[in-house]
Formats: structure tokens, sequence, C-alpha cells
């Protein structure tokens, strides 16, 4: 084998000994072993605030003699704020629009009665303060056919969308996908909750299923790396 290529498969080596975080132009670097880290397209990896270098900074330092890229979730959010977001801020706004018109929480379930009323105690305040505090109306569903939403309330969402910075609408855009609901993630990123509670309430369906067949091992590995993403993201708006 050619030096230099790896196996298919084969895991970088880890290539540095010390992880810091120092002033930059524009907030704060990440430095492996005084040398500044970069994104994939070569851009510095300068973050906001300081909490949020430490939060990337801290995946580095974590890592063993190979590197796990596939597990380090603040860095790759990183990336995509640096790299991807500046160039795509309209699409990633409509995306979360998009994702509203259809939102997981507007729709509820016709039976059995107990999961209805599970889903109305703890989705039905969350919609609530939506409403209230974006100052919008969205439509509740039974089932799962389409229900439009109120126009004015997807421009209203995707405003809200593009008036974050590339950081704060990086983080709301891949909540919305997680969660599979726009309200859930301007809601964890305003502090209305906690990861672990975003990733429940997208979940109580799942759960119910969960209470009634059991969990598969699939299944189990699924939402234990969904709960990572989740306890990230709730850290990635508390350091913004």
């Amino acid at each position: 084998m050619a030096k230099g290529f790896k196996e298919a498969g084969e895991k970088p080596r880890r290539f540095y000994k010390q992880v810091a975080v120092g002033p930059a132009e524009g907030g704060f670097a990440v430095m492996l072993d005084n040398r500044n880290l970069r994104t994939p397209k070569a851009a510095l990896m300068v973050l906001p605030t300081r909490a949020l270098a430490e939060l990337v900074a801290e995946e580095w330092a974590a890592q063993g003699d190979h590197i796990e890229l596939a597990l380090m979730h603040a860095t790759r959010l990183a990336n995509t704020a640096l790299d991807a977001i500046p160039a795509a801020r309209e699409g990633t706004a409509d995306q979360i629009a998009q994702y509203a018109g259809s939102d997981l929480l507007c729709y509820y379930a016709q039976d059995p009665a107990v999961l209805l009323e599970r889903q109305v105690r703890h989705w039905e305040p969350v919609l609530e303060r939506a409403e209230h505090e974006f100052d919008v109306a969205f439509v509740r569903a039974a089932g799962i056919v389409h229900q439009s939403q109120p126009e004015q309330t997807l421009a209203k969402v995707k405003a809200m969308a593009l008036a974050l910075d590339d950081f704060g609408l990086a983080g709301v855009a891949f909540g919305t996908a997680l969660f599979g609901s726009a309200v859930l993630a301007f809601g964890l990123s305003r502090g209305w909750m906690t990861g672990v509670q975003a990733l429940e309430l997208s979940r109580l369906d799942e759960i119910f299923q969960e209470e009634k067949w059991g969990i598969d091992d699939e299944a189990a590995e699924r939402t234990a790396r969904h709960m990572v993403e989740a306890q990230m993201l709730e850290r990635w708006f508390k350091a913004l």
C-alpha cells in the first residue's frame, strides 16, 4: 500500500497531543498543538463564543488513538455552520419552514385514546407557548393526513430562522430534522426544555409502542445515538 493511503474504513490516527482554545479574529479558535483547526473547506475553526469553542475542543481532546469523526457531533455542526450555512441561509430557512408546515407536534393520534391523551397533555402546552411567543397559529390534525398550516405561520417561522446567526441557524436546522419538529427545535434553542425532553416529546408515539411491544436492539441503538445528539444540541444553544 502506498504511503499516506488508508485502507477503506480505517479511521485516521490521532496526530496531535494538546487541544486548546484561544482568542481569534471573530471569536475563539480551536487549536491542535498550537495549530489552528480548520474545517473540511479549509476555513479556520473560529466559533463566536469561548463556550462553543470549548465544546468543539472537548470532542478533539476526548479522542483516543484514532479519531471517531462520526461521533464528533459538535465539530460536524460547526463545520456546517462555517462551510455550508453562509451560502445556503435562504434554503435552510425554507427547509425549517417546510418542517413547520407538517410539524410532528400538530399530528395527534386518532386512537388509542391513551396515546391521544398523552400527546395532548405533553404537546399542547408547547404548541400554545409557540403560538404565544412566535405570534402564530398552528392547525392541529387527527391522524396522518396532511393538514396545511397558515401561510403567515410559515412565513414567520422562516423569518425567525433567517434572524438567527449562522451558528444558531445550523443548530435549529439540525434540531428540526432530529426531532421532526421546528417547534421543538426553536423551543430547545430558547431553553423551554432540555435536549432529552425535546427528544422524548418527539418520540411519544415510539415510546408508547415500545411500552406495548418492547424495544429491539436496532431501535435502542438509534435512540441512544439521537439522545447524544440532542444533549449536544442543548449544550450548543447554551454556549451561543
